[in-house]
């Protein structure tokens, strides 16, 4: 037994739940800027701080900066490659 289905009714479903999720959403962050401005702020300098510990950790690029500079320039080209392909 086959239920005849609408495709575009089946897509357009979860558009009310979307909607409210993203009302939510912004009125939170429309309601408290400064919190989330300073929890993005945080997220990004913790993440940069355990980069560092993590290089830290590894002696052949905290006893040569010109190796982490290195590996630094070549991970940014390789991303910028794969991100032109993609």
């Amino acid at each position: 037994m086959t239920i005849p289905v609408d495709p575009k009714r089946v897509v357009e479903a979860p558009k009310p739940v979307v909607d409210r999720l993203t009302a939510r959403r912004d009125s939170a962050f429309h309601r408290f800027p400064m919190f989330f401005t300073l929890l993005a702020g945080f997220g990004l300098v913790a993440t940069f701080y355990g980069f560092e510990r993590l290089i830290d950790k590894v002696d052949l690029l905290s006893r040569n900066p010109f190796i982490l500079l290195t590996v630094g320039i070549l991970t940014l080209i390789l991303t910028g490659t794969l991100y032109k392909k993609l």
